[in-house]
């Protein structure tokens, strides 16, 4: 398949359609969108986030009818094996935030060829921020390569976390992260996981932990984290699995190696977790 794959076009290719989808998601700004719920209340889509994964599937179909894509909205293929070249798609990831702030969400792409990672894609639409990569060739936000991401202490770092992580839930026990919380400099929440991931790579945040994430979510992030020579993980320190949902912990290795020994072993030690950590 590599060989049949002008890897330089798709990328060029990508690019020019981010940059055109995100336009067309601006532009949705001054008109009204219907918003519906999918699992649950706070799961949230809008026509404009199926617009966009439509408008993807057309042109990846139209050009690489070979390729396939997992999207978040179900208008691309069932996936059940990482065979050929797949395309991992998530049309706005944020879309609550998209819904009621317009801001912090993002197109998030990340194209695999039997499972390797080949190039990453997040862009942050209302910033202008586009995280982009090809794997063994470093990491660029818009045209400037990012420099390698410094290994911090972790009383200089920032975590990316969710208060779920340190609140009474059905998952985790919130003594496995509090302690962590009033180790490090400080914690942010953005409500994106591409741009939370974004972050990391580019050396704006030391970590981040999410409950449950699906392909989609973590393709692209997990690409360029690792190409800036950071760690992706499962929570529990296996590795994520590209066809199902993860509960994920990434950083730079340091952060992930001082976190994984002295905060998150421990908890799983004790017992700490009341369900199976890495995925369900």
């Amino acid at each position: 398949m590599s060989q049949q794959t002008n890897w330089n076009q798709v990328y060029d290719d990508t690019i020019r359609w981010i940059r055109e989808a995100g336009n067309e998601i601006v532009s949705s700004f001054t008109t009204s969108f219907n918003i519906e719920s999918k699992s649950n209340p706070n799961d949230l889509v809008t026509d404009i986030d199926k617009q966009t994964e439509k408008f993807f599937i057309e042109k990846i179909k139209g050009t690489y009818p070979t390729h396939r894509i997992m999207g978040e909205e179900g208008f691309g293929d069932e996936i059940e094996d990482l065979d050929g070249v797949i395309w991992f798609l998530d049309p706005i990831d944020g879309t609550m935030n998209f819904v009621h702030q317009q801001t912090n969400f993002a197109i998030s792409i990340g194209i695999y060829e039997d499972g390797i990672g080949k190039m990453a894609f997040i862009y942050d639409v209302t910033k202008d921020e586009l995280y982009h990569c090809k794997k063994g060739s470093g990491v660029y936000l818009n045209e400037e390569r990012i420099r390698p991401l410094k290994q911090t202490n972790l009383s200089e770092s920032l975590l990316a976390i969710n208060a779920t992580w340190v609140t009474e839930n059905h998952r985790i026990d919130p003594r496995t992260f509090s302690p962590l919380l009033k180790k490090i400099r400080g914690t942010r929440s953005y409500g994106s996981a591409a741009i939370e991931m974004a972050y990391v790579a580019a050396g704006r945040l030391d970590g981040y932990v999410s409950l449950r994430l699906a392909p989609w979510d973590f393709a692209a992030g997990k690409l360029l984290i690792e190409e800036a020579g950071g760690v992706c993980t499962t929570v529990d320190n296996k590795e994520i699995d590209l066809l199902d949902k993860n509960t994920i912990f990434v950083g730079t290795q340091l952060f992930h190696t001082q976190v994984q020994k002295d905060y998150i072993q421990p908890a799983l030690d004790q017992n700490f977790y009341l369900r199976a950590p890495s995925t369900k």
